[in-house]
């Protein structure tokens, strides 16, 4: 791996750099080159995922668990899938509401059929799907 650190200068706007300031203060960068390199490594995270590259991340399910169905048609799904969960967490929220943490790894497509496919039963409240790449960018 290529450790050798490379300066370049970039030109911007001052109200979009005072804006950019503001937003690495807020997230404690400790200074812009970190706060940069960030920004490149989730464009080409997002890359891999929209080429189909292999990622890995989370499927979060928030439902409710009195559904009729619902348990069993999640099971199934992630059976269907289960080359790609690596584990999931289950957690009871509530009387009502469960949440469950899928961890995956794998094709992104496959991954986000999978996401699809869990987020849409009826009976899920909520879901979503948090991703990186499966490999270091440095």
């Amino acid at each position: 791996m290529d450790d050798i650190i490379y300066r370049f200068g970039v030109s911007l706007e001052k109200s979009l750099i005072d804006k950019f300031d503001m937003l690495i203060r807020r997230r404690k960068y400790t200074n812009r080159s970190k706060a940069i390199a960030d920004l490149i490594r989730k464009e080409l995270i997002h890359t891999t995922w929209e080429t189909g590259g292999n990622i890995a991340g989370a499927i979060i399910l928030l439902y409710n668990h009195h559904k009729r169905e619902l348990l069993a048609k999640m099971t199934d799904i992630q059976h269907d899938y289960q080359k790609f969960i690596v584990s999931t967490q289950h957690i009871h929220l509530d009387h009502d509401n469960c949440l469950e943490i899928i961890a995956v790894k794998g094709k992104a497509d496959e991954i986000n059929t999978l996401a699809d496919k869990l987020i849409s039963l009826k009976g899920v409240k909520h879901g979503d799907i948090s991703f990186t790449s499966s490999k270091a960018i440095p």
